[in-house]
């Protein structure tokens, strides 16, 4: 068994596979929506979906054994992905209290991008 520690950044977006020919797709146009409509919908759910192979991906890099950290932005998807994770017989599954929110405000190291430090 090795050591291993998963710390699952949970955000809104989906991944979609999609198997296309040599057909280029045309991109779609860019909807852009003010702070506070992207706040309404990030409350309401809209946009987010379960990850069907969440348990599936765990599984293929980590043991049942492992010890693995799951965090969030605030700590209320993570602590769902917890459940599921100890649900399919993870046994040493720890969730992020306060997420990521709270990892910032108690001054913990932050790697960020060149992008974001471009910006």
């Amino acid at each position: 068994m090795r050591p291993a520690i998963l710390l699952t950044i949970c955000t809104l977006s989906v991944l979609l596979l999609v198997a296309r020919g040599s057909e280029k797709p045309s991109p779609a146009p860019v909807v852009a929506v003010g702070v506070a409509a992207a706040s309404d919908l990030i409350r309401s759910g809209a946009g987010t979906e379960k990850n069907t192979q969440f348990i599936a991906q765990v599984a293929a890099d980590f043991d049942k054994e492992d010890n693995i950290v799951v965090g969030c932005k605030s700590g209320v998807r993570s602590e769902l992905a917890c459940a599921d994770l100890m649900a399919a017989g993870f046994r040493n599954v720890k969730n992020i209290e306060g997420g990521y929110t709270a990892w910032v405000e108690n001054g913990l190291a932050v790697k960020k991008s060149q992008a974001q430090d471009e910006l």
